[in-house]
């Protein structure tokens, strides 16, 4: 079935969401595209995409930025890439060592790059050993913007969740209805006080969840 476009927030964030095979578990991630003041793309998390969807994006806008968010969210990068080879691409710390095949621009950090610092804030997350992601706040929208820092999975699911991701979202993880970071996170999180440091208690409140989630990998 062709990926579709869905409007998030009309004529600024648009996502895509597409099935992904993970573990024995069919799960769903989302790619978010947002539309920049100057009137570019910044693309995040990056999907499959084949001549028709890439049509359909180049409707949106010209894709002048490819983020790569997380260490494990890098598969279709390149694809990107070759539909749009004007476009730099920023890659999450630890990437440019776990892809070196991918060609990148910039690595992402804690200051926003200068041609979106006006619309975005943005913290890399890198205390965990088995997983590091860059978390972005969409300014003007409120939105906030991750892939595995936080995961949401429970009864309003709108996708089929097998026995196996509900054997470990319920029973081993205790995520069902209760969300939280990735289990990667869970089990290699060593200073937790560090994370607390970077991202404040309260860090999220007031905001809207944006999960390119429910679970992404990519």
């Amino acid at each position: 079935m062709p990926l579709k476009i869905d409007t998030y927030i009309e004529g600024k964030i648009h996502i895509i969401e597409y099935p992904v095979h993970y573990g024995g578990m069919d799960l769903f991630s989302r790619t978010t595209l947002v539309r920049l003041d100057d009137g570019t793309l910044w693309v995040h998390s990056p999907c499959p995409i084949d001549d028709q969807l890439a049509n359909a994006i180049k409707q949106l806008g010209n894709v002048a930025f490819i983020v790569a968010p997380g260490t494990f969210h890098h598969l279709y990068v390149t694809d990107f890439q070759n539909h749009f080879p004007e476009a730099e691409t920023f890659v999450c710390p630890g990437l440019e060592k776990k892809r070196e095949d991918i060609k990148y621009d910039w690595i992402l950090g804690n200051r926003p790059d200068h041609r979106w610092q006006s619309e975005f804030d943005q913290v890399a997350i890198t205390t965990a050993t088995l997983i590091s992601e860059v978390a972005f706040l969409h300014k003007r929208s409120k939105t906030l913007i991750l892939v595995d820092l936080l995961e949401n999975i429970g009864d309003d699911y709108t996708h089929d969740a097998g026995l196996l991701l509900k054997f470990w979202w319920k029973a081993v993880f205790h995520m069902w209805n209760n969300p939280k970071a990735a289990p990667e996170y869970q089990m290699s999180w060593g200073n937790r006080e560090a994370i607390k440091k970077r991202t404040g208690d309260d860090s999220f409140l007031g905001f809207r969840m944006h999960y390119p989630c429910p679970r992404q990998y990519h």
